[in-house]
């Protein structure tokens, strides 16, 4: 299945409603499981984002969906990219 890394920001509402947040991860997870992905991992971080989302989805469209649905809460904001593990790397430089 495909991986997916989200680079994520709170907005103002997310700062302000910050105490909620493990709730809405939850909620996430859940919406990945309900699109038949997974929550691969989560990380708070400190510098230029406020956490690192690992997921995985069916397809691209799936994790969109999957984004937008999250970024339409209002809470944060994303950079999501496509992630290739070692062995696809490989396939994709080689040709």
């Amino acid at each position: 299945m495909p991986t997916y890394i989200s680079l994520v920001n709170l907005t103002e509402q997310g700062i302000k409603e910050v105490k909620n947040a493990p709730e809405r991860l939850h909620a996430f997870d859940t919406a990945a499981t309900e699109v038949g992905g997974k929550l691969i991992g989560f990380y708070l971080v400190m510098g230029q984002y406020d956490y690192i989302i690992i997921t995985e989805a069916p397809d691209d469209q799936t994790a969109a969906r999957l984004i937008l649905g999250t970024i339409a809460q209002g809470s944060v904001r994303t950079q999501t990219m496509r992630a290739f593990p070692r062995e696809e790397f490989e396939g994709i430089a080689r040709g």
